[in-house]
C-alpha cells in the first residue's frame, strides 16, 4: 500500500480546500507538525497567506528565505514554489488561507483588468507582510478575521468580501510589472518539473541521470537548480520525500516497516531503518508506537 501525492497534469499540487464546493482552504498549523520541521516543498494556483501567531520560522519562496516572526506574515503570489521550515527546530504557531483567483473573477473584465495583472506580475513573487505597514497590517488583519470566520455557515461571503478587499490593497500598492522574463523564471519552471517528476515516481527506482532528465538539463545544472532552490542535492530532496511518505503510512496504516520500505522506493528495510534513524534520531517502529500513543 502507498499514498500518492494528488498531482495536476502541471505537477503542482492539488489543495483539499475546507468544502469542495469553494476553493478556500483555512486552517491554523505548528511546525512541529512536519517531519523535521519543515513542511513540504510545493506550489499551486491558489494565493497563500501566512499569519504567524507565535514563535518564528523561515520561508523559502523560488529559493530567496524569508524570516517570520510572531505578529508578520507572508503573502506567496500564484505559482511560486514555497515551504516554512526552521533548522534550528523552533516552534511556529500559524494561519494558513489558501484562495483561489477564481474567487474574484466574476466576470472575464475582472479577471484581465484586476486579477491576472497581479498574478502575472513578475515583480511580486510574494510579498512580506509587515504590521508596521499601514496595507500590510490590513491584509494581516483580514487573513485572521478570515480564520474566525472559517466555521460559520457565511464563511464563503466573508472569504470572499476579504479576499476582494486584500486584492485592492494588493492592486493599488505592488510595483509595476516589467514585463519581463527573467532567468529565473525558467530555473523555477525546469525545477518544478524536476520536482514533480519525483513526487510522481519516488516508489521506482530514480537516478540523478533520470531526474536531470526530466528538466531536460545536465546532471551538473540539476544540481545546481536544487541547491539554489532547496540547498540540498536531489538525492537528499528524494531521500527526504520518500521518508516524509513513509511517516504518513507510520502514522496511519499497520503494514510491516519492510512493506513501508519498498513501498516508499528504499532499497531494503534495514537501510530504510538506517536512514530514518538518522534523520529522525529513532527508528521507524519507536516512531509508529509514539504516534499512536499522542
Amino acid at each position: 500500500m502507498s499514498i500518492l501525492i494528488e498531482l495536476k497534469d502541471d505537477y503542482s499540487e492539488k489543495v483539499h480546500y475546507n468544502r469542495s464546493d469553494y476553493p478556500i482552504y483555512i486552517k491554523s498549523g505548528l511546525l512541529s507538525h512536519y517531519p523535521n520541521y519543515a513542511a513540504p516543498n510545493h506550489w499551486h494556483d491558489d494565493i497563500e497567506m501566512i499569519a504567524v501567531l507565535d514563535g518564528e520560522m523561515k520561508y523559502n519562496v523560488n529559493g530567496e528565505i524569508i524570516n517570520l516572526t510572531n505578529g508578520n506574515g507572508i503573502l506567496v503570489n500564484s505559482g511560486q514554489m514555497h515551504f516554512g521550515f526552521s533548522d534550528a527546530r523552533s516552534e511556529c504557531n500559524f494561519i494558513c488561507v489558501l484562495l483561489h483567483p477564481m474567487l474574484l473573477c466574476s466576470t472575464a473584465s475582472y479577471e484581465n483588468d484586476f486579477v491576472l495583472p497581479v498574478i502575472r506580475n513578475n515583480a511580486i513573487p510574494y510579498i512580506f507582510l509587515d504590521p508596521n505597514t499601514s496595507w500590510q497590517k490590513k491584509i494581516l488583519e483580514q487573513i485572521h478575521f478570515m480564520y474566525k470566520r472559517k466555521g460559520l455557515k457565511t464563511m464563503p461571503l466573508d472569504v470572499q468580501s476579504s479576499f476582494s478587499a486584500i486584492w485592492s490593497l494588493l492592486y493599488d500598492n505592488i510595483p509595476p510589472n516589467d514585463n519581463i522574463l527573467h532567468p529565473q523564471s525558467s530555473d523555477l519552471s525546469i525545477t518544478k518539473n524536476m520536482v514533480g517528476f519525483i513526487q510522481k515516481y519516488y516508489t521506482h527506482k530514480i537516478s540523478l541521470m533520470d531526474i536531470a532528465a526530466s528538466g531536460a538539463v545536465g546532471q551538473s545544472k540539476c544540481c545546481k537548480l536544487f541547491a539554489k532552490y532547496f540547498n540540498q542535492t536531489p538525492n537528499i530532496y528524494l531521500t527526504q520525500y520518500r521518508l516524509n511518505k513513509s511517516i504518513e503510512l507510520l502514522r496511519n496504516t499497520d503494514i510491516s516497516i519492510t512493506e513501508i520500505a519498498f513501498s516508499v522506493g528504499f532499497s531494503g528495510a534495514s537501510y530504510y531503518a538506517e536512514t530514518f534513524r538518522k534523520w529522525f534520531g529513532q527508528s521507524p517502529t519507536k516512531f509508529r508506537n509514539e504516534s499512536m500513543q499522542k
